[in-house]
């Protein structure tokens, strides 16, 4: 029981860690003047954000990542494909909880050329 409890400890591990080096790379390749050096991956159980930025990656990007890799957020896919159905617009969606400021969900693609 032991073993299978530490395989899907790992592939929870592994499934994040792809995203957070999908990020890294994509931020890379947005910012073509930041070195490898400016932009890495938060190691498992580091506290802080995932995308490490370094001074000069703070100064360009100007945002801090946290990184999250679920299935439970099939609902806030659900409501963006519904915002990007039958236009050729970019989807947005903007959601808020009781209490909680509203938060705005775009493609990933889309941030990273909004920032640049």
């Amino acid at each position: 029981m032991k073993s299978k409890h530490r395989y899907k400890r790992r592939k929870r591990y592994l499934k994040g860690r792809r995203l957070q080096n999908y990020v890294r790379d994509k931020l890379l390749k947005t910012f073509p003047h930041l070195r490898k050096k400016d932009v890495s991956v938060a190691l498992a159980g580091q506290q802080g954000p995932d995308i490490i930025l370094s001074r000069t990656g703070k100064k360009l990007v100007g945002h801090n990542f946290e990184i999250k890799n679920q299935n439970r957020m099939s609902t806030v896919w659900k409501w963006y494909n519904q915002a990007c159905k039958n236009t050729k617009l970019d989807g947005a969606v903007i959601m808020k909880s009781n209490t909680r400021a509203p938060l705005a969900v775009i493609d990933l693609d889309h941030f990273l050329d909004l920032i640049k």
